[in-house]
């Protein structure tokens, strides 16, 4: 690009956009006519095409002396001319009028330019002039926004009372006489399944006998303690057949899901719980049913103390998105910890290391568990199974990783220190 499409003042004997040619200077006009037909304007070269965007932020290069109107920089009038409606070289109704001052622009020269409008003419008003926002003031002492708390995300004080009460029942149910503690077992499996069959009653109208669920799963319990795992497997295939036959009484319509889902509950509760009932039998059967207890709670309250104070990655967000990866942390160092000195200190000929793999299994085991109800819960479109106990939820609430743990703990135990 030549200096004279800017401005700039041509050399000697060459024909420019705005200086006089060798034909002579025509003062006070734009270029035009013979100037303009001579052989020499042939070789003058066109000016280059500018975008329309500022080259220097603003809607005109001041330091280079060239105005614009809204559209592409105008070019020499043999060349080309704005697209103006009447010709002029110029938008139409705006002859020659440059950009005012409101945009930062300065009006041409009037010797240059001959149409040009003083930019102090009244006359000239812009179209579609843009409003400048309104700023709201801000006042200078507002208060900044409090921090929000972290909330634990239930009431601690009831959910650590009730706790405290379970465990003072079952610990001593549990070292006074081995058939209370077996009660005790048994009647939370049966609140646990009423809780069950209610909620699938209610969202899904599934209607599982809770009957011989309630009948079954007690015995179930019973046997188990009784009779060991033959007597379980038996109560739970007898329970499974009252099931079957007790639906046959109503209308033939949901038979299929209502059986399946009774055999699904009497699998999910009692027989699970019997494992508790099984570990029992053992000399130190009061010690292995304390040591599975606290793995597993110390499990829960691990992950639930450290996912609450530093968690941040989600561990199985589309599942329960309250749960991190960091909980499931803390529920392994907790639990491996607790397995530790339980094998030490409470189990007969354990030792140390076997504890570390047993809070490992109790950790992975009561997380799956916790999930597995939490994903049966989110089908049914509920929070929790119940609201027997405050601060927990129901009695399923508190049974979701105890129940899955129960066999995990019963079959290390007898792996590492016999059945006793």
């Amino acid at each position: 690009m030549n200096d004279s499409s800017w401005g700039a003042p041509p050399q000697a004997g060459q024909a420019g956009y705005w200086g006089p040619t060798e034909r002579g200077p025509v003062p006070g006009a734009a270029p035009a006519g013979p100037a303009y037909d001579a052989p020499e304007a042939q070789q003058t070269r066109p000016m280059p095409i500018v975008p329309d965007g500022p080259a220097y932020g603003g809607d005109q290069d001041d330091d280079r002396g060239a105005a614009r109107t809204g559209g592409p920089l105008f070019r020499d009038e043999d060349h080309g001319a704005f697209p103006g409606g009447d010709g002029s070289g110029f938008p139409s109704g705006d002859h020659g009028r440059f950009p005012d001052e409101r945009y930062g622009g300065r009006s041409g020269s009037p010797s240059a330019q001959p149409h040009a409008t003083p930019r102090h003419d009244s006359s000239y008003v812009p179209q579609n002039p843009e409003p400048m926002p309104e700023v709201q003031p801000q006042p200078a002492s507002a208060p900044a926004p409090a921090p929000q708390k972290k909330s634990a995300g239930r009431d601690l004080g009831a959910a650590i009372g009730v706790g405290v009460g379970l465990g003072v029942v079952i610990v001593a149910s549990l070292f006074v006489v081995k058939a209370v503690f077996v009660g005790v077992v048994a009647v939370a499996v049966v609140v646990g399944l009423w809780e069950l069959t209610s909620r699938l009653q209610e969202r899904k109208q599934i209607k599982a006998p809770l009957v011989p669920l309630a009948v079954g799963g007690a015995a179930m319990v019973v046997a188990g303690y009784v009779r060991g795992a033959e007597g379980a497997w038996v109560a739970m295939a007898l329970t499974a057949l009252a099931v079957l036959v007790w639906r046959m009484t109503e209308p033939p319509e949901g038979y299929l899901k209502d059986v399946t889902a009774g055999v699904f509950a009497a699998f999910y509760v009692p027989f699970l719980a019997t494992f508790v009932a099984m570990m029992l039998t053992a000399d130190d059967g009061p010690w292995r049913v304390l040591t599975f207890l606290l793995l597993t709670v110390v499990s829960d309250t691990g992950a639930y103390a450290v996912g609450w104070r530093f968690g941040t990655h989600k561990l199985a967000p589309r599942i329960s998105p309250g749960k991190t990866r960091e909980g499931l942390l803390g529920a392994v160092s907790f639990a491996m910890v607790a397995g530790a000195l339980c094998l030490q200190f409470l189990i007969d000929d354990g030792t140390w290391w076997q504890g570390l793999l047993l809070g490992l299994a109790v950790a992975a085991s009561a997380t799956l568990g916790d999930l597995g109800e939490s994903m049966i819960k989110r089908d049914l479109g509920i929070k929790d199974m119940g609201t027997l106990l405050p601060g927990h939820g129901g009695i399923m609430d508190r049974l979701d990783s105890l129940l899955p743990t129960a066999p995990v703990v019963w079959l290390l135990l007898v792996l590492f220190v016999g059945s006793g």
